[in-house]
């Protein structure tokens, strides 16, 4: 009788949240009847109205929680016979300036270095920048593989990229030797950055030397394929005389005129180059800065594959973005994502739907291109004639792979098969509409976290990645693929609810600004929008309140999640909320009726190195004159002036505090909240500071709204 390879049970907070379902959704019924029943703003009321909506879209994310455990060393007990199934590691990066040559490396390194057969592993480097820094980074890195490979074997590394385990300050015998030969990969590579160009003088072959003399006439939009042969199993052995995996870089051909389709066309050149040369039945896909943080991972996705009962319908194994000591103490920039990349994973894997987020993913090959039921055969390995991956006629054909003519001609990619065009985010949407043809999924949690990434320390830059994530849900709302009508009718209800929980994520802007400006304009005009707090009704809003934060704390802590933190991803939302959120959504109206929106990119004035040491310390770092503060701005002064004006004004009068109690609350919050905007404007004297522009722009803006709420309330 074959070994169980892994366990699941219902989460014990199951049973909570469906009593917490219960008694909120009486809750919420009550308050849009109190809404109709007494004078009431519109605006709040739609501001409830559409929160409450909001709320019962991501229900169906608690209902099911799902918990499981895997038993990795009971696979060899299962496939002895049969051998481990090939795997093929897809590494995508795009630009060398922002996603640094060296950290691409040591994460192919640290997936090289798997412990996995090696005559079974390939690992294919995506460069979309057509860059010869990264090739030259690449090529460093084969060479290091040779002894950087026996050593993390010999003396049992876990931490197998080279950039992670140096930072950890681990020691093991012969580290300071590899330590040094790392340092002289950096400084080889640095040195060509520096510089712009590979120096000929530091390649050491004549063919490396001939392949970069054609870079001179390449651009990031326009140059013909790349595919680079670095390591090759047949024939590259390691300094112990094992072979090593398979290495192969490529960079798809771009021309100005044919469409690149981003990420998601890369994945897909990808996809057909490795059917030519290794066609390995399971797939990984990486970001570049998301390093293996267990060698035994891909043995843990086989726990599930080789299940006969699960396999023929489960398209790919997700494990959780993860981030490593790149993170200050608490997070200040809510990098972490757990409510996203964990909570919510929980909530789809209960329904076998396990979402994709892009990177730490196994798939089986076979459900880019056919409908389940399909079983991952081991023997399907077929790789073209010729011995070798570098063979004249395997290289021909992987080229004609990687044309941007192919998919022109093949205009299935990207729509039928392969990974899914037509969102900005591709790894939702190719998630679910793999899921809406009949695949399933799961979500793999270990207690090791399996890969560890970087997470943005730059608040600019934290705000435009939410800001496109944005943008491309919109995207996938507003399609015929929309989840509420074509995902629900494919899959069930429910499953369309929690996909389109994620859909109108950015929407939240929309009750957020009107809480953010309305209760507080009311409260320096003395207008009362909240019961009083002697009114039965207040206690209905401060428990709506109170079980809010208190079941999404108690969630935050159950995954490992510190208090601390927990406040910075609170204070967030609501940045993000009047910021990523309000400029996706004004982005997205834009681009539906034709009109192109002003771009966000603008040239950060702060030097990297100071950036970091204030995110270390702590501290926001504004720094530049963005649209996104100006929003920001207007709401952090017009809650400061309302609540100290308002608060005064209720000591002054008698029931004052009792009729604006909700109202002073809220307000307070939202400033509490809002600390670091009110430093940045008006204590900080460091580069990080917010600009005087922006600070004077938001009190001229604010005053604009104070006399609009005059009109308003008069």
């Amino acid at each position: 009788m074959a070994p169980q390879l892994h366990t699941s049970q219902i989460h014990p907070l199951t049973t909570l949240n469906r009593l917490h379902f219960l008694l909120y959704s009486i809750s919420i019924l009550l308050l849009l009847y109190h809404h109709t029943a007494t004078p009431s703003s519109f605006l709040l009321l739609f501001a409830n109205a559409f929160l409450a909506v909001m709320w019962l879209l991501s229900q169906g994310l608690r209902w099911r929680t799902l918990c499981r455990r895997e038993f990795p060393d009971r696979v060899p007990q299962v496939i002895s016979g049969k051998g481990y199934p090939a795997l093929d590691v897809f590494v995508c990066t795009a630009d060398p300036y922002k996603e640094p040559p060296v950290r691409s490396a040591s994460t192919a390194l640290s997936a090289l270095a798997f412990d996995y057969p090696s005559d079974r592993l390939s690992v294919y480097v995506s460069d979309d920048g057509g860059s010869e820094l990264v090739l030259f980074a690449f090529l460093e890195a084969a060479r290091f593989a040779r002894h950087w490979l026996p050593f993390c074997r010999g003396n049992g590394i876990m931490e197998r990229s080279p950039e992670a385990y140096f930072q950890s300050g681990n020691g093991h015998g012969g580290a300071e030797e590899m330590k040094v030969m790392f340092e002289n990969l950096k400084e080889r590579v640095d040195y060509a950055m520096e510089k712009g160009c590979v120096d000929l003088s530091l390649v050491s072959s004549m063919e490396e030397k001939e392949i970069f003399k054609k870079w001179k006439n390449f651009s990031r939009i326009d140059h013909p394929s790349i595919i680079q042969v670095l390591l090759e199993s047949n024939k590259d052995k390691d300094i112990s005389g094992n072979p090593l995996p398979n290495l192969i870089y490529i960079s798809r051909e771009k021309r100005p005129a044919s469409p690149h389709n981003f990420k998601a066309g890369a994945l897909n050149a990808l996809l057909r180059i490795s059917e030519i040369m290794t066609n390995a039945p399971l797939i990984l896909t990486l970001n570049c800065d998301m390093c293996s943080n267990d060698p035994n991972t891909p043995q843990r996705a086989l726990c599930y594959f080789l299940d006969d009962q699960l396999s023929p319908n489960l398209s790919f194994v997700q494990f959780p973005q993860r981030f490593g000591a790149g993170l200050n103490k608490n997070d200040i920039y809510a990098g972490e994502f757990r409510r996203v990349f964990i909570l919510g994973s929980f909530g789809f894997d209960g329904l076998q739907v396990a979402n994709y987020v892009g990177t730490g993913c196994f798939f089986s090959r076979r459900s880019f291109y056919s409908l389940p039921p399909a079983v991952v055969a081991f023997s399907d390995e077929v790789r073209l004639p010729g011995s070798l991956l570098s063979s004249e006629f395997v290289l021909l054909k992987a080229h004609e792979a990687a044309s941007c003519r192919y998919e022109e001609e093949h205009k299935e990619w990207g729509y039928q098969i392969g990974f899914r065009y037509g969102s900005l985010v591709e790894d939702y949407y190719t998630g679910y509409r793999l899921h809406c043809h009949g695949w399933k999924s799961v979500f793999c949690n270990p207690d090791r976290p399996a890969f560890l990434g970087d997470a943005p320390n730059s608040l600019i830059d934290a705000l435009s990645q939410c800001k496109r994530w944005f943008v491309g849900l919109y995207q996938v709302c507003f399609s015929r693929y929309c989840p509420i009508f074509y995902g629900s009718r494919k899959v069930s209800l429910i499953f369309g609810l929690c996909y389109m929980h994620y859909a109108i994520w950015a929407s939240w802007c929309i009750p957020l600004t009107i809480y953010g400006l309305l209760p507080q304009l009311a409260l320096f005009y003395g207008k009362p929008l909240f019961p009083k707090a002697s009114d039965p009704w207040f206690f209905l809003y401060v428990y709506l309140f109170l079980a809010t934060y208190a079941q999404d704390l108690i969630e935050y802590m159950e995954v490992g999640g510190l208090i601390r933190r927990w406040w910075s991803e609170q204070r967030m939302w609501m940045i993000k909320g009047v910021t990523a959120s309000l400029f996706g959504t004004l982005d997205f109206i834009l681009s539906q009726i034709g009109i192109s929106a002003p771009g966000f990119t603008l040239t950060n004035k702060v030097k990297k190195g100071e950036e970091n040491k204030l995110y270390d310390n702590g501290k926001f770092v504004f720094g530049i004159a963005s649209p996104f503060f100006f929003s920001l701005g207007i709401i952090a002064i017009i809650n400061l002036i309302s609540f100290i004006y308002g608060f005064t004004e209720a000591l002054r009068r008698v029931g004052g505090l009792d009729e604006m109690l909700i109202q002073l609350l809220l307000s307070g919050f939202i400033v509490a909240s809002s600390w670091p905007v009110y430093e940045a404007m008006f204590v900080r004297k460091d580069c990080g500071k917010m600009p005087g522009s922006v600070t004077m722009a938001s009190i001229f803006l604010s005053s604009i709204f104070f006399y609009l709420g005059h009109s308003y309330f008069s």
